[in-house]
């Protein structure tokens, strides 16, 4: 299965979007995709909240956050950095 990952920075806690990060990672669950990130970046994540579609996870240090939600092909019509498959 194929996840879709967004990472941006925070601002009082709440997503910023004045920088953001998309990402095609492929794993057997949202905590495996958000698991392969962590190795990639070397960045820390917990999950903090499930909200509709995505689940929001955020790093140990509060400057950014990332949510992940199931690929679909609306996905593909942005950019993202980075293919994990």
């Amino acid at each position: 299965m194929h996840y879709f990952v967004e990472i941006t920075d925070t601002f009082a806690g709440e997503a910023n979007y004045s920088w953001v990060e998309r990402h095609k990672v492929k794993a057997s669950s949202p905590r495996g995709a958000i698991n392969r990130i962590a190795r990639k970046s070397g960045i820390h994540w917990r999950k903090v909240d499930t909200t509709g579609d995505s689940d929001r996870y955020d790093s140990l240090s509060g400057a950014t956050c990332a949510f992940v939600s199931e690929w679909d092909d609306e996905c593909a019509l942005g950019n993202y950095c980075s293919d994990l498959a």
